[in-house]
């Protein structure tokens, strides 16, 4: 049975973060994942995760999706330094599961913005790719925390964007982009988006400028306008 740490390591010293384990079982491996045991999420907390992309050459060549490119490099490099396989969110379609897997490796929830929630890292937190193994890996216990939206009565997500795109039956996504294109929208584009910045859970690890922007420009370049 393999080690979390040494795994844990080996992701961190490729500049990101292991964002949780679990044990795959027969509905996983009759739904693509044949003889494999477990997977190890990867992502990025708060500003871990961010520093590695930006002095990356994907950060700098002027090619499209460059954080994908880098996620692909880097996660497929530690796949196969660990004998594991690779899997990306990006890949697609099918897209796999990784809402779905993030919430069976760490305690995390759906929050009223339709993003997963972290207790500690709030809103400021991604999934970038995973290591599957075809070996079992003994995966700590997760300590289950409560969604900390259920104790917030203010919900001040869900008032604070300026058009109105979050709402609790969903997220309007071409209002949303219509917004950041204009003048209006350039305090979303150049600090992150409002309504996110509006939760206080894990407000420290909110994104600075340089990585914020980032983020809002490939959200915009992906629905066709840089």
């Amino acid at each position: 049975m393999l080690a979390m740490a040494p795994i844990e390591r080996a992701i961190e010293r490729g500049g990101l973060v292991a964002r949780g384990a679990f044990a795959l079982d027969e509905a996983d491996r009759r739904s693509g994942l044949p003889g494999l045991e477990a997977i190890v999420l990867v992502g990025a907390a708060g500003a871990r995760g961010w520093s590695a992309f930006a002095a990356s050459p994907e950060a700098r060549d002027g090619r499209p999706h460059p954080l994908d490119r880098w996620s692909r490099r880097v996660i497929g490099a530690l796949a196969t330094a660990l004998g594991a396989r690779a899997l990306y969110p990006f890949e697609g379609p099918p897209y796999l599961p990784f809402q779905r897997w993030a919430m069976r490796a760490e305690p995390v929830h759906v929050s009223p913005l339709g993003l997963l929630i972290h207790a500690d890292y709030g809103l400021w937190h991604s999934y970038r790719g995973a290591l599957a193994f075809a070996e079992p890996i003994a995966v700590p216990l997760i300590a289950r925390r409560a969604s900390p939206c259920e104790a917030c009565s203010a919900r001040r997500c869900l008032s604070a964007c300026p058009v109105g795109a979050f709402a609790e039956d969903g997220y309007a996504v071409a209002a949303c982009a219509a917004h950041l294109r204009k003048a209006a929208g350039r305090a979303c584009m150049d600090g992150g988006c409002l309504a996110r910045r509006a939760c206080p859970v894990g407000a420290s690890q909110a994104h600075r400028p340089a990585q914020a922007s980032f983020h809002m420009r490939a959200f915009l370049s992906a629905r066709g306008r840089s």
